[in-house]
């Protein structure tokens, strides 16, 4: 039987740190998610994600725009809820190649955290089961 304090496999592998490597910044890679990226939604959150960074880790780029709201104190608030969402969230991506992702927040009501961690969480499974089926394709036309 295993302890409470011994860690998956997983869990081991994806630490549950949100280091400032794994931020998304500067011009350029931005622009080229931007550019390149692919786009969805899911409640609350808009996203626009490259499937393969050509690094080893996942980068993330936080947007709550101050149309949607005005006080700087409720923007941080949710920043800080979607980061952490994704810090925790974070081990569930495909091991192997890192992501870039731009999450938006597009909604004018301020949602709870348990709200935003299952919305991140469907988020990244879209992309994984996106990331599989062509790695199936690319299989089948290989063949």
């Amino acid at each position: 039987m295993k302890s409470t304090s011994q860690k998956t496999d997983l869990e081991q592998t994806v630490a549950n740190t949100f280091p400032k490597q794994e931020r998304l910044c500067g011009k350029k890679g931005i622009e080229r998610l931007l550019a390149k990226g692919r786009h969805g939604s899911e409640g609350p959150l808009r996203y626009t994600y490259i499937a393969d960074n050509g690094l080893e880790y996942s980068r993330v780029l936080v947007s709550v725009p101050k149309k949607l709201f005005k006080r700087a104190v409720k923007r941080n608030l949710l920043k800080r809820r979607i980061r952490e969402s994704w810090r925790k969230n974070k081990g569930m991506i495909l091991p192997g190649h890192g992501i870039d992702i731009l999450l938006t927040y597009s909604t004018k009501e301020v949602l709870t955290y348990q709200t935003i961690f299952s919305h991140i969480g469907n988020i990244i499974v879209k992309i994984n089961n996106k990331r599989l089926n062509t790695a199936k394709s690319d299989e089948t036309t290989a063949e």
